[in-house]
């Protein structure tokens, strides 16, 4: 007779999806935007993606092997983050430098703090910001569309007043930029297919870009540009939207919307330079223990305590 009493941990209730089916759920997302940058930039592109891929998985690989833990290469997170750092970076960025993007991503950020599950930061975002503080000129040298990627340059829309008829430009990613800034119909298509197979929830993106578009009306500017330019998009779809590094908690997921969307207003309006998404990301990782304590759900059966303490 077989036991049916069954005693376990929580959770008591799982799904059927794996880890390794929502990363490879989130690469199929990802890949219209790869093949739109391809267009785009041409061959580059796919070179630079290939480049910060393989990097990723043999640094993780490499790591696990080195301290003698499970490879778990398979559950396609590295591959996520190679393609995440990839559109995170200008066609023309050097190889070597993309190399060194993958290791402060997979090493530093991921592995150095327990493997996946335990970063404290989204690792492409970090790897984003070093690459930009480490290698500014050649991280602000964003090509023109299939115009020379190894020579010629030009500001993102976020750095140059582009003006209202750069709508379609900026949909159709015709435009100076790093891989995952340009065409944004496709990393919104992306994005809708992560919320309809219900991979992210779309309290994040939805909160963060209506507080841009809010704070963009207020502040006089285009609130278009603003959605559309730079990498408000992927950011509020792909990055800020990562389990590890965002609330569990409804009431959590909003306060982090709004609080990206400050931020990045707050940088693009107020700061020096134009682009703040990977800053308010970066910032927001950091406040998320902090957001989840206070917006965590009350434990059922467990009385209040008083204010003040008892009375005697």
């Amino acid at each position: 007779m077989s036991n049916k009493l069954i005693v376990t941990a929580a959770p008591h209730i799982t799904g059927a999806d794996t880890t390794r089916k929502i990363m490879q759920r989130v690469c199929i997302a990802l890949i219209p935007t790869l093949l739109a940058s391809c267009i785009i930039f041409g061959l580059r592109a796919f070179l630079l993606t290939l480049i910060t891929v393989l990097a990723c998985v043999l640094f993780e690989y490499g790591w696990c092997r080195l301290r003698k833990k499970d490879v778990c290469v398979d559950d396609f997170s590295a591959v996520v983050t190679g393609m995440l750092l990839a559109f995170n970076l200008p066609a023309n960025l050097p190889w070597w430098m993309a190399v060194v993007g993958a290791f402060i991503a997979i090493i530093v950020v991921k592995q150095l703090f327990g493997g996946l599950g335990h970063n404290f930061a989204n690792p492409a975002i970090v790897a984003r910001v070093a690459l930009a503080m480490g290698f500014a000129g050649r991280m602000a040298d964003s090509p023109f569309p299939q115009s020379g990627v190894d020579a010629l340059s030009a500001a993102t829309p976020m750095s140059a007043d582009i003006g209202s008829t750069a709508y379609r430009a900026l949909l159709l990613g015709t435009h100076g930029g790093v891989l995952g800034e340009t065409c944004a119909l496709t990393i919104l298509a992306g994005g809708i297919y992560l919320i309809v197979t219900r991979v992210i929830s779309p309290i994040i993106p939805v909160t963060y870009l209506g507080t841009v578009a809010v704070l963009s009306v207020v502040a006089g500017e285009d609130p278009v540009i603003q959605l559309l330019g730079g990498g408000l998009m992927l950011g509020a779809f792909f990055m800020a939207t990562d389990y590890v590094t965002s609330p569990t908690t409804r009431k959590g997921k909003l306060v982090f919307g709004i609080g990206l969307g400050v931020i990045t207003c707050a940088i693009r309006f107020l700061g020096t330079v134009p682009e703040g998404v990977s800053f308010a990301i970066l910032i927001m990782n950091l406040l998320v223990p902090y957001i989840e304590e206070h917006t965590r759900q009350a434990r059922l059966g467990i009385a209040k305590p008083e204010r003040g303490g008892a009375r005697a």
